[in-house]
């Protein structure tokens, strides 16, 4: 494995009644509070209420930015890094899934920056302080709520970026699994789609001799999958949304990718596709990823071939190792459509008109993918596939 250097300071607290946990934590920052949410749905369940009243308890000031939308566009954040300013904001909470933390970080970061926080996004300009934040999560998703990392559309130039900073990891997250019984289906299995993809960007990467961090990605692969189907016949089990709340954080906090880089080539691909589109994220990566795979296998069958026996239970007898390779890759794709992702892009609505557009836009920013280095061809290649 490569050299690392691992840091992740987010105090994570986790379980049922940890709102609780709130006024002391804020005790820390200020009282003037930021409150970043999204299209209302915490109203609906009453996590709002439960929320401002713990705020109002602890003294808090606050003021509210409402209305994040699903892939949490650039002049949302703009308003948001004007209400810091304005109200001379101490601390940021957000209340939400990915979205609305992404969306956070940003504000974060850009409120402590003269210029525009676009600069941030598109690393002309590296963020060195952010204001304090932190999540009360409500999506097993991104996993955003432990890491520092935040993607932004711009609506207006149809770009869409991913980026992140050593200030910008949340200084606490708040996960109650209570907090996601609300969520219906349709963003469950998104969530669901979405953990597992981190894993599998993380997976596919090129050093050798990193078993334990195999077997740590192939255990949550194989612990969502097992689990998935239970929550989505009880979507008010306790226990099911634990697990599955609890796995999307380990996806994407660091733990899994030390000693290596994953690959990231499908999230580059998928940002380009929603950053026209504006599809929900983890739909594009349903559709993307399986084609993403059968492009890039032969750069390294074995690595295929490992994740279709351990985790897809793919038997290798009288069968060559590209044929276990492509029914693992067959079995994901099975498995999701089970869960009822898209396959096709033609399922958002989505024809080849732009298929070049969406490929300059994955180049942009030079050569994407490190277990394999994609090509605008093979952009174009895999997008097609996926039409």
């Amino acid at each position: 494995m490569e050299n690392f250097i691992f840091y992740n300071p987010t105090k994570l607290i986790f379980g049922s009644g940890q709102l609780a946990a709130l006024p002391q934590e804020l005790e820390k920052y200020g009282k003037n509070v930021l409150l970043v949410y999204g299209g209302g749905s915490i109203k609906k369940s009453g996590l709002y209420t439960e929320v401002t009243e713990v705020l109002h308890k602890a003294g808090a000031t606050i003021t509210e930015l409402a209305g994040v939308e699903p892939n949490p566009r650039l002049t949302t954040v703009r308003r948001g890094v004007e209400f810091c300013r304005e109200h001379n904001i101490d601390f940021i909470l957000a209340v939400g899934g990915g979205s609305v933390i992404d969306c956070a970080k940003a504000i974060a970061a850009g409120a402590k920056y003269d210029g525009d926080v676009w600069d941030i996004v598109l690393r002309k300009h590296i963020a060195t302080e952010a204001l304090p934040f932190g999540t009360v999560l409500t999506l097993a998703a991104t996993g955003s709520e432990m890491n520092s990392g935040s993607v932004i559309t711009n609506w207006e130039t149809q770009e869409k970026y991913g980026w992140g900073s050593p200030v910008t990891f949340p200084q606490f997250s708040i996960l109650d699994p209570k907090n996601t019984f609300t969520v219906p289906r349709d963003h469950t299995v998104y969530g669901i789609v979405d953990m597992m993809s981190h894993v599998l960007e993380q997976y596919f990467h090129q050093p050798t001799n990193a078993p334990l961090q195999d077997r740590m990605c192939e255990s949550v692969l194989i612990t969502v999958m097992e689990t998935a189907p239970k929550l989505l016949e009880d979507l008010e089990s306790y226990e099911h949304r634990e697990t599955i709340l609890y796995n999307g954080t380990i996806a994407l906090n660091g733990m899994l990718q030390m000693g290596y880089r994953g690959d990231w080539a499908t999230h580059g691909i998928e940002h380009a596709v929603s950053a026209i589109y504006d599809i929900p994220h983890a739909g594009g990566l349903a559709i993307l990823f399986p084609n993403w795979m059968e492009h890039v296998m032969d750069e390294n069958i074995d690595r295929f071939k490992q994740l279709a026996v351990r985790v897809f239970g793919v038997q290798d007898s009288g069968s060559s190792d590209k044929e276990v390779a492509q029914e693992g890759i067959r079995r994901l794709r099975e498995f999701w459509s089970s869960l009822g992702a898209p396959t096709r892009l033609a399922d958002y609505d989505i024809d080849a008109t732009n298929i070049e557009k969406m490929a300059e836009h994955v180049m942009s920013r030079g050569p994407v993918g490190n277990f394999k280095s994609l090509s605008y061809d093979d952009v174009v290649s895999i997008l097609k596939a996926s039409l």
